[in-house]
């Protein structure tokens, strides 16, 4: 079994991460969605367990999906979890360069048992990231395009409470 993890934050979970997963899950038998808990992000709208049960509502009819949140690297993550291969997305050169150090890093990490596989979002997810979604939601703008209506609905919800 071909099994296959994809960190990040996702704060939230955009169309872009989504685009990237519906991709791996062509290509592997399983795919598991590591949400790291990075304490040292300030700039958070949810909570670790809140984007588990995001992620979990956006993919509860695809049981070859499995979420996580984790601490740590990824590479333990992937070593516990049994995988075989780390997902990561690449929007540009930004991106590649970090990735391929990343790669370089986990391969050595895991004494060469967890190979980096790199996707690219198609064209209309080049530019979406989680960041400009906050903040397009914060001013109240429309997030449709880059969102789930079940992130969409939370996020509008976080912003009138909190507001």
């Amino acid at each position: 079994m071909k099994r296959a993890l994809c960190t990040g934050s996702f704060n939230p979970i955009t169309y872009g991460h989504m685009n990237v997963i519906d991709k791996s899950l062509k290509l592997f038998d399983e795919v598991i969605i590591g949400i790291l808990n990075n304490k040292n992000k300030k700039n958070t709208l949810f909570t670790p367990e809140e984007r588990v049960e995001l992620i979990k509502e956006i993919y509860k009819d695809i049981d070859r999906i499995k979420v996580v949140s984790f601490n740590g690297t990824a590479t333990d993550l992937a070593l516990n979890m049994q995988a075989d291969f780390i997902v990561r997305g690449i929007r540009g050169l930004t991106d590649c360069d970090y990735e391929i150090s990343m790669a370089y890093t986990n391969k050595r990490l895991s004494d060469n048992k967890i190979e980096t596989v790199c996707l690219f979002p198609d064209a209309e997810y080049q530019f979406v990231s989680s960041t400009i979604v906050r903040e397009l939601n914060e001013f109240g703008k429309d997030i449709s395009d880059y969102v789930s209506p079940i992130v969409e609905k939370r996020m509008i919800l976080k912003r009138r409470n909190d507001g």
